[in-house]
C-alpha cells in the first residue's frame, strides 16, 4: 500500500490544530515532563537543516514520554533579537521589524508542515514587548543587588549602604570588583557621584571596562565564538580587541552555589562534569613575580605552587 504522506500529514496536522492536541494543561494525576529545544534565529529565509536535525530529535523524545503517561510541555519560540535579525535586515534593505515578522511567518509555516507536537500556546517571541519587559525587570533587579557571601543570596544594594553608613566596609563579606577599604566618615565625605561609582563596585549588574571582541563595520561587539581568524562569522568583516566599556554581570558570585547545585539536580554525571568545567572553579594561590632590572610586578595564580621552583620562563598575552 503507498503511503500518501502529503494528504496523510495534512489531514492529521489539521486535526491536531483544531483539537489543541498538544496543548499543554495542569494535570495533577500525570508526573510533569520539560522538553525546551534552543530556539532559531528568525534571520533567514526559512529554516535551515539544523533546525530540523535537532527538532526531530527532541519531538520523537516528547511524543514517547506522552505514550509513557507524562503531562509533557513541548514549547517553541523565536530568538528574535541581535545581530543575525539586524543584519539580515541591513542586506535586504529594510526595516527589522518587517522582516523579523515575516521570518517568523515563514519558520511557523515550515515547522507545522514539518509537524512538530509544539505547544503553540507558549510561543515566546523575544522583540515582544510582552517579554522583554521581563528581562528589562531582571536586569533592573540585578542592578538593585549585590551579592552577600554571609548570607549566600543576592541583598537589595539599599542594605549596603547602610552598612557603609554604619561601618564602612568592615566585617563585609560581599562579591566585588575590587577589594575596597573605607570607614563610614569616610563614605559620608564622598559626593554623590563617587558614591555611585563605588556602589558600581558591589552590583549584580554593572559597568566595568573589558576586553572585548569589537567588529566596526557591524557596529557591535561579538562574542569569540562569532569571529573566525580575525574576521566576523557573519560578513567577514576585520574585528579586533580593545578595551570598552560595557555592562557586565558578576554571575562568578554565584559560582558555589552553581556547584553546589548540580548535586540536587537529576542530569547524568557527565553533563554534570562539563558544568562544572565550565563554571572553572581553581584552588590555589596567587605570587607575585619580579622583572630582575626595574618595578614591574606579575601577579599570577598557580594551582600547583610546589612548582613554583621550576619556572624557567613566563609568557604573557598581548592584553595583558
Amino acid at each position: 500500500m503507498e503511503y500518501n504522506f502529503a494528504e496523510i500529514e495534512k489531514k492529521w496536522q489539521a486535526w491536531w490544530a483544531d483539537n489543541q492536541t498538544f496543548r499543554v494543561k495542569t494535570d495533577a494525576g500525570r508526573p510533569k515532563f520539560y522538553v525546551l529545544d534552543m530556539f532559531p534565529y528568525p534571520s533567514g529565509a526559512g529554516l535551515h537543516v539544523g533546525h530540523p536535525l535537532g527538532y526531530i530529535a527532541s519531538d520523537i523524545y516528547s511524543r514517547y514520554r506522552r505514550l509513557c503517561g507524562f503531562n509533557v510541555l513541548h514549547p517553541i519560540g523565536y530568538d528574535a533579537y541581535g545581530l543575525p535579525a539586524e543584519q539580515y535586515a541591513i542586506q535586504t534593505g529594510q526595516h527589522p521589524e518587517v522582516t523579523t515578522a515575516a521570518n517568523i511567518e515563514r519558520y511557523r509555516r515550515q515547522l507545522d508542515k514539518i509537524g512538530f507536537s509544539f505547544d503553540w500556546s507558549r510561543e515566546v517571541k523575544t522583540c515582544d514587548p510582552a517579554y522583554y519587559k521581563w528581562t528589562q525587570w531582571a536586569f533592573i533587579r540585578l542592578f538593585n543587588h549585590f551579592y552577600s557571601y554571609e548570607k549566600n543570596k543576592a541583598l537589595p544594594i539599599a542594605g549596603l549602604v547602610q552598612a557603609f553608613e554604619t561601618s564602612g566596609t568592615e566585617g563585609l563579606r560581599v562579591a566585588c570588583g575590587k577589594e575596597f577599604s573605607f570607614s563610614a566618615d569616610e563614605w559620608r565625605a564622598l559626593s554623590e557621584k563617587e558614591k555611585q561609582e563605588t556602589l558600581m563596585n558591589y552590583r549584580l549588574a554593572y559597568l566595568g571596562d573589558t576586553m572585548v571582541n569589537w567588529c566596526a563595520a557591524l557596529g557591535t561587539v561579538l562574542a569569540n565564538d562569532e569571529v573566525v581568524n580575525g574576521v566576523s562569522l557573519r560578513g567577514g568583516y576585520p574585528v579586533e580587541q580593545k578595551v570598552m566599556r560595557q555592562w557586565c554581570l558578576r554571575v562568578s558570585a554565584y559560582a558555589e552555589r552553581l556547584l553546589g547545585g548540580l548535586d540536587d539536580i537529576d542530569w547524568p554525571a557527565s553533563l554534570k562534569e562539563t558544568q562544572r568545567n565550565w563554571i572553572g572553579k581553581s584552588e590555589g594561590a596567587e605570587m607575585i613575580f619580579k622583572k630582575e632590572n626595574g618595578d614591574v610586578k606579575i601577579k599570577i595564580f598557580t594551582t600547583r605552587p610546589d612548582t613554583i621552583f621550576g619556572v624557567t620562563f613566563m609568557v604573557l598575552a598581548p592584553e595583558s
